[in-house]
């Protein structure tokens, strides 16, 4: 399937590339709008059809206090401001009173239009039933069936089959989408000579230029191209004569050299840790100069768990920050947390479980700095921490509209937030404090997300190579032999 960018709209079937560039009718679902709502303003020249029952569907959204209702408010805002412009039954062009990336296609050549359709139309046979998809893909079968080049755009899975069964182009979203399978690792794997790997440790330092033909790599097609380090990528070094001979570096940002890593001289809240990968996080977790941080790996890889223990450490022991934020998406199924019994804190207990998991492991852990000979559980450690304002545990419902500076924020299963909602967190962040995200793109709950299209995924591809932002992926299982056959074989 083609990515729609605002430079074009591509057809999803090859029969159709040749029409390419015709004027096509994008008509748009809901969700799409909730997904984002400058989807708008993405589609170049040509026209952006919403059906009416997209319009209702977003007036009966807008009232809700999350980023679907936030998300609801904008599109209709902007058809407001589109509204004072002509009569949107007969097609807006989205000028300079349109947003930013409205302006800035609009420079350059390449505004479309914006149209609301309020006929009704005869739907055909296999969409008898009245119901908002059906007469959202009524619209798009009414170009199609009429001879327009029409496309109809869902993130709905099951819209887009029913759409394309009737013979109708239909497509995914994919303005914000990366390629999954090439995702930033934020690490590569280089066959060096053994003496690069002793100049690494006894010069505390390598010159990248140092590694010459190690970095050249051939594709399956036998071409061969040089890779290129980016700011706070490492390398794992092994000497081609000797595999037991191995390197840990990293390349420091806004430098032509690499730096040793080290696995930490002592346990982190009691932990170290286990792995390359492991020793990888930890060593950016530690690092004050990384302020954005991304832990991509699957079940029981330690991402959460390393992510906790370095924060504990950071605002519990050296007091680097103020606070300890942790936050998490409340609706992974669409679960409202109203639905939970009890006060804000008792709501919470349940989505925040797997974090007071790791929070009691590792205050329990020997080793522990906030081990004491006195009585008191690790539960009742907690509380005092949360009473005293050192440990926060927030919904990320909560987060839009603060500012957050001086303190260790920690975001998990992100991989259930869309790009927006990532854009979000990330620009809450104030003076003096460090993001981390973990997630799993494997396991996205959220129905209109994927691998591709997750605001993760995005975030990793789009941050990757600037001075303050590091990213790793973790791979080995720590978390126990069983759990690390479960993750290979299931």
């Amino acid at each position: 399937m083609a990515t729609i960018t605002r430079k074009d709209a591509k057809a999803s079937r090859p029969e159709a590339d040749a029409q390419d560039t015709a004027v096509k009718h994008f008509v748009l679902d809901t969700n799409v709008l909730l997904h984002n709502p400058n989807a708008l303003f993405v589609f170049k020249e040509h026209h952006v059809v919403i059906p009416f029952a997209v319009i209702e569907e977003l007036d009966k959204l807008k009232r809700q206090n999350d980023d679907i209702g936030r998300n609801a408010r904008e599109c209709i805002r902007h058809l407001d401001r589109l509204r004072t412009q002509g009569r949107l039954t007969e097609g807006v062009k989205w000028g300079l009173e349109s947003p930013t990336v409205g302006q800035a296609a609009s420079a350059a050549g390449e505004t479309g239009d914006v149209r609301i359709d309020v006929t009704e139309h005869t739907r055909p046979q296999m969409l008898s039933e009245d119901s908002p998809d059906n007469r959202i893909i009524a619209v798009a079968w009414t170009l199609h069936a009429g001879g327009k080049r029409s496309v109809f755009v869902s993130k709905d899975l099951n819209a887009r089959i029913k759409s394309d069964a009737l013979g109708i182009r239909t497509e995914d979203f994919e303005n914000q989408k990366v390629d999954a399978e090439h995702l930033y690792s934020g690490f590569i794997n280089v066959s060096s000579a053994g003496e690069l790997i002793d100049e690494l440790y006894a010069e505390r330092m390598l010159s990248i230029s140092r590694l010459g033909e190690s970095m050249n790599t051939t594709t399956a097609e036998g071409q061969t191209y040089t890779r290129e380090l980016i700011a706070n990528q490492f390398v794992i070094l092994r000497d081609k004569d000797d595999e037991g001979h191995t390197g840990l570096a990293r390349r420091l940002a806004d430098t032509e050299h690499l730096i040793p890593v080290h696995q930490p001289r002592k346990p982190i809240y009691g932990i170290l840790p286990r792995n390359v990968g492991q020793t990888m996080a930890i060593d950016l977790l530690m690092d004050d100069e990384i302020r954005l941080l991304t832990l991509l790996g699957s079940a029981g890889t330690g991402k959460t768990m390393l992510a906790v223990a370095a924060g504990m450490a950071k605002v519990f022991t050296e007091e680097r920050y103020e606070k300890l934020l942790v936050a998490r998406p409340i609706m992974p199924l669409g679960r409202d947390i109203g639905y939970l019994p009890g006060d804000k804190d008792e709501k919470l207990t349940a989505w925040m479980q797997p974090i007071f998991d790791n929070l009691t492991y590792l205050m329990s852990t020997r080793g522990s700095p906030m081990q004491s000979n006195d009585t008191q559980s690790s539960e009742t450690k907690i509380r005092k921490l949360m009473a005293d304002g050192k440990l926060v545990l927030e919904p990320l419902t909560y987060i839009r509209g603060r500012s957050i500076p001086h303190q260790f924020m920690l975001v998990d299963e992100a991989q259930n937030l869309t790009p927006h909602e990532i854009k979000t967190i990330v620009s809450r962040v104030g003076e003096g404090t460090k993001v981390v995200l973990t997630g799993d793109i494997q396991q996205i709950d959220n129905p209109y997300l994927d691998q591709s299209s997750n605001g993760l995924s995005y975030l990793i591809e789009k941050m990757k190579g600037r001075s303050m932002v590091g990213h790793v992926s973790l791979v080995k299982s720590e978390r126990s032999e069983l759990a690390s056959l479960a993750a290979e074989l299931l």
